[in-house]
């Protein structure tokens, strides 16, 4: 019965997002492309622009709120469509794919077998409410049967894609994006360190010991200070609740606090998203789909102001 009584004391920090280094850029590389059978793009980006609320008349069969009126909180992400300017080719190899042809590269000759094909596209970022002038150029993948994607690749070389063109209502995606920064932290902060007691010798907000004497090291377990946030991050199977194509449907009175006023297409993500207001985001196809796909019946999108 000694073990009856032990007391479970589980270590501080989550070892799940490890290493907690900072992002390279505000917007992520995605690097898996999930397969789906439309000829399409995988992705798109946007820019964060807040959030609001949806009322919608549940109209799942089984469902406790079943015909009732609920309230959901949506993420608004405006989508200014994106401009293709090159496409690119992979092959396989046993070091990962490998680059074999850029359509940007003259030196550079198209390969006959290939695994994967990929294009460059460019937002047009001065036609949001972000406040940005340099455009993004970001890679996204492309879906559908493997014999068509470079021809449809090169289809697309000096077009415009929209968001209608990639996703739709009811959709579950995967969504990526680079966190808020905290700057230089504590380890109550950083890690959840419970806080000691006001007699404890020398700091209240710290931990109790670094490790043992003997060895005479400190191991990367232990929680300490240091930089906090800005970190790439997936949360995945988000519902698109609703593609709006008309600006006035989801403009708040005012304009959204510290974004403006919705310039483009946009689309209503369920629940919050990482990354603060006017950062990009990156939405892609679901890579690991769990559910089905559940369009809601909207009664009304919420334009008050937060201010």
């Amino acid at each position: 019965m000694a073990g009856a009584n032990r007391i479970h004391w589980p270590r501080r920090g989550s070892l799940q997002f490890w290493p907690r280094v900072r992002a390279k850029r505000k917007y992520p590389r995605i690097r898996t492309w999930a397969a789906a059978k439309d000829l399409k793009l995988s992705g798109f980006i946007g820019f964060k622009a807040g959030m609001t609320h949806v009322l919608f008349r549940d109209n799942r069969s089984v469902s406790p709120t079943k015909g009732m009126e609920v309230a959901m909180p949506v993420t608004i992400i405006e989508c200014p469509p994106l401009k293709v300017k090159a496409f690119r080719v992979y092959t396989s190899s046993p070091y990962g794919m490998k680059l074999s042809y850029d359509s940007q590269s003259k030196s550079m000759q198209l390969p006959s077998a290939y695994d994967e094909v990929t294009v460059v596209a460019e937002t047009n970022a001065k036609a949001s409410s972000a406040g940005k002038k340099k455009p993004n150029l970001i890679e996204l993948g492309i879906a559908g049967q493997k014999e068509s994607r470079l021809e449809h690749a090169k289809n697309l070389l000096g077009k415009e894609i929209k968001i209608t063109e990639v996703f739709k209502d009811g959709q579950y995606v995967d969504v990526h994006g680079v966190t808020k920064g905290k700057g230089f932290q504590g380890t109550v902060k950083r890690f959840g360190v419970k806080i000691r007691q006001h007699k404890s010798e020398k700091t209240k907000r710290g931990i109790g010991t670094l490790g043992p004497w003997r060895p005479r090291h400190v191991s990367w377990r232990v929680p300490q200070s240091g930089k906090m946030g800005y970190h790439t991050r997936t949360e995945f199977n988000k519902l698109v609740v609703k593609i709006a194509s008309k600006p006035e449907e989801v403009n708040q009175k005012g304009g959204i606090l510290h974004y403006g006023l919705i310039k483009n297409d946009c689309i209503l993500v369920k629940g919050s998203i990482p990354g603060p207001v006017k950062r990009e985001i990156v939405v892609t196809d679901a890579v690991r789909p769990v559910k089905k796909e559940f369009v809601p019946e909207i009664i009304m999108i919420s334009k008050a102001s937060k201010q």
